[in-house]
């Protein structure tokens, strides 16, 4: 009798991937990367907590002609290595757009420039995270990184997107499920 659960490559979408001191990367070096799509054709993630300081939102606001609203603006993050000119919009689930994608029924993402104008007029999501560059794999490629031990995975948080200051993320990613991730790497082996 076949069971009816759904394929393992379904499970990590809106997961975290918390990097460990296994990972061979050093780009990935103490990093959360959110998934917000995994299927047999591969992954698509974006790191968290990676601040860019060569850009901030105020200047990309300005480029494109928008004003600046008078709230606090979050940083631009640099959401992976690939198309670092690619923009997204990482946001919770009071503001809708028309084109979004479900990462979570709490969490969407989207590459809609209405968003930016939404944000600049007071009107965008009570919480985003403005992004350049994704984090992507190939078929396979991602399962194979996680049998390296270079990743940890564990459920995603809208707390520790939107609210953990960008420097405890790492720790605070995993520690919501009791790991100790600065010495995780030196307890894991294989039976």
């Amino acid at each position: 009798m076949k069971e009816n659960n759904p394929p393992v490559l379904d499970r990590l979408t809106g997961s975290f991937l918390i990097s460990t001191q296994n990972m061979p990367d050093p780009r990935f070096e103490e990093q959360v990367i959110y998934i917000c799509a995994h299927s047999e054709d591969g992954a698509m993630g974006l790191t968290i907590n990676k601040p860019n300081n060569m850009f901030s939102l105020a200047e990309i606001l300005t480029s494109a002609n928008l004003p600046i609203p008078e709230n606090e603006l979050p940083p631009v993050y640099i959401g992976g290595p690939v198309e670092l000119e690619s923009a997204f919009i990482l946001f919770t689930s009071d503001y809708r757009t028309e084109y979004q994608l479900e990462v979570t029924p709490t969490t969407f993402l989207s590459r809609e420039t209405k968003i930016l104008e939404d944000i600049a007029h007071g009107k965008g999501p009570e919480k985003y995270l403005f992004l350049l560059g994704y984090a992507g794999w190939g078929p396979g490629q991602l399962e194979n990184e996680l049998l390296a031990d270079g990743w940890l995975t564990v459920p995603g948080n809208d707390m520790i997107i939107f609210d953990t200051p960008d420097e405890e993320k790492w720790r605070a990613a995993a520690m919501l499920y009791g790991i100790d991730i600065s010495v995780f790497g030196d307890v894991i082996g294989r039976a």
